[in-house]
């Protein structure tokens, strides 16, 4: 019953010197190990080891998280991180890595920033203190799973419609806001007094762009997130025949631009360009990613374009995302294609995947696929939604893609609706098996040596493994974030290409800083003999080699 034993210094002096043998002599404190999965491997595409998988989580009007806030606190804070842990307990049941939360929905702010005000969204009223710091709970409680954090930022939308147009009135803003003390900085679109006007900050202005980089930046300086996100709001969506009412800005800030509409772009792909340089001078690891509309442009207005017919992000809201790819001043794009497959000619999921997949082919731009697990079993789309393959159909004709690197799904309280048993069906058919975010290889590495397992001991709750990381922060050698634990039946003493995949692929624990490392198998069955091998990830998710093998019999 008991594993065989090997002296842990003896492992470390072993591990350490195959390590330098192996490591060419240019080598940098930076290099990862190469990825334990040989490329002669052959990996089963059905259980991919590389793979995003998220919900966005968002805020605005209490849609996923909080559903409320209107509770007195202390219930109110106990309630709201209940519920919090609640949306994490179903991304970890359907084998997700990541969660996307929205904590800037409407120019404020989730955390006691010193840009904006709280937002009303925490506590029902603008402004006010919610008596906690709710970022920073966010953050730890997805890496307390292991999960990434995908902060969620909407960049210039200030309100929300109110009854009678009142959504642009900027008395309505809590007391000191921005757009307050500068009404200058704002638009209503469309005019106020109409139904669904609302408040926008001015792409336009200079002093704008500057103020909402600033004010995003704050989070990414003083908590512990592992991406920027936006989604696909920057100049409004048209409403009627409204215009954008910026005469006066472009006549001010038109930089040489004689044509609106490119001026108009031009504004947003600085925000873009600019917003993706500052925070890898704050922090280099952390990623940018964007969420825009599914098409760019259609094949009949540029023959870059896709072959739609529907409404193009570059036209109606500046959106220039193409160009945003081909520069690759963002990490990962992720077009919402919120259509179904089949004929339907101005969006057609099946034609936007490869239009996608080709425009981040050759660039390090990753690509993942947002879903639209809200018209899942809502008659109100058509009759495709009443299909409960429809988005395992999506998730299956991904495959045929390796550009398609993940899928987000929008939004957490539809994937927990499982309407019609879509998402029971996509997680059997697609996320049966955990798996690791895909790497950037452009993003900082560490070079990690292979972990060291001191136990596996049986219990009546299953297998605990039990080792540590040697050498941890000396040397040339990085500090682990995580690690991935794999099992293979019987008694292996090596891993040939088990690796290649997530057949084997157990479980992913974050580490302990300064601590020995744990972690359950509660599915071990019990007799049964396994072996088990874990390999150390940096922050980008750059696996060392696996360590020694450890029995169980």
């Amino acid at each position: 019953m008991k594993a065989s034993r090997l002296s842990a210094a003896g492992l470390t002096a072993a591990l350490l010197g195959a390590l330098v043998a192996a490591t060419p002599a240019s080598a940098t404190p930076t290099d990862a190990a190469p990825d334990p999965a040989a490329t002669t491997c052959v990996a089963d595409p059905a259980v991919p080891k590389r793979q995003f998988r998220a919900m966005w989580i968002a805020s605005v009007t209490n849609i996923d998280w909080p559903s409320k806030g209107s509770q007195t606190a202390p219930d109110r804070i106990a309630a709201q991180q209940a519920e919090y842990r609640e949306l994490l307990d179903l991304a970890e049941r359907l084998n997700h890595n990541a969660v996307v939360v929205q904590v800037r929905p409407t120019a404020d702010a989730f955390w006691p920033s010193p840009y904006e005000p709280w937002s009303e969204y925490l506590t029902g009223v603008r402004g006010e203190d919610p008596g906690w710091d709710p970022l920073a709970f966010l953050a730890d409680e997805a890496h307390r799973r292991n999960l990434e954090f995908h902060a969620w930022f909407n960049p210039y939308r200030v309100s929300m419609p109110a009854p009678g147009g009142a959504g642009a009135d900027l008395d309505q803003l809590a007391p000191g806001h921005p757009a307050r003390q500068h009404p200058d900085w704002t638009f209503a679109y469309p005019p106020a007094g109409v139904a669904g006007s609302r408040l926008y900050y001015n792409p336009g202005i200079p002093a704008v762009r500057e103020f909402v980089q600033t004010a995003m930046l704050d989070a990414v300086r003083r908590y512990d997130i592992d991406a920027v996100h936006f989604d696909d709001y920057f100049y409004p969506y048209p409403s009627g025949t409204h215009q954008v009412p910026d005469d006066a800005t472009f006549a001010q800030y038109h930089r040489g631009f004689t044509d609106r509409a490119d001026w108009r772009r031009d504004n947003i792909n600085l925000l873009i360009q600019e917003t993706g340089l500052r925070i890898k001078a704050v922090k280099p690891w952390v990623k940018f990613g964007v969420s825009p509309f599914g098409i760019w442009r259609n094949a009949s207005a540029d023959p870059l374009g896709s072959d739609t017919t529907g409404s193009q992000s570059y036209d109606i809201i500046s959106a220039d995302t193409r160009k945003w790819i081909k520069e690759e001043w963002i990490d990962y794009v992720v077009p919402q294609l919120y259509w179904y497959i089949g004929q339907y000619p101005a969006a057609d999921y099946a034609r936007l995947v490869p239009w996608w997949a080709e425009q981040v082919r050759g660039t390090r731009v990753q690509l993942y696929i947002g879903q639209a697990d809200y018209k899942s079993g809502d008659p109100a789309y058509g009759s495709y939604w009443m299909n409960p393959r429809e988005l395992s159909d999506h998730l299956t004709l991904n495959r045929s893609y390796p550009e398609a690197l993940g899928n987000i799904h929008f939004s957490a309280v539809q994937v927990r609706a499982n309407r019609l048993g879509a998402t029971d069906r996509y997680a059997a058919d697609h996320y049966s098996r955990p798996a690791l975010v895909p790497t950037m290889p452009h993003l900082p590495a560490k070079r990690l040596l292979s972990p060291v397992v001191t136990g596996a001991e049986r219990h009546a709750d299953g297998v605990r493994l039990r080792w540590r990381q040697p050498a941890d922060g000396v040397g040339p050698f990085g500090t682990a974030t995580s690690y991935a634990i794999y099992r293979l039946d019987g008694t292996r003493a090596g891993t040939g290409c088990a690796l290649a995949d997530a057949t084997h692929l157990v479980g992913s624990v974050r580490a302990t800083p300064g601590a020995d490392q744990s972690w359950l198998d509660a599915t071990a069955e019990p007799g049964k003999r396994y072996t088990y091998f874990v390999t150390a990830l940096d922050r980008s998710a750059n696996e060392s080699q696996a360590s020694p093998p450890r029995f169980v019999r």
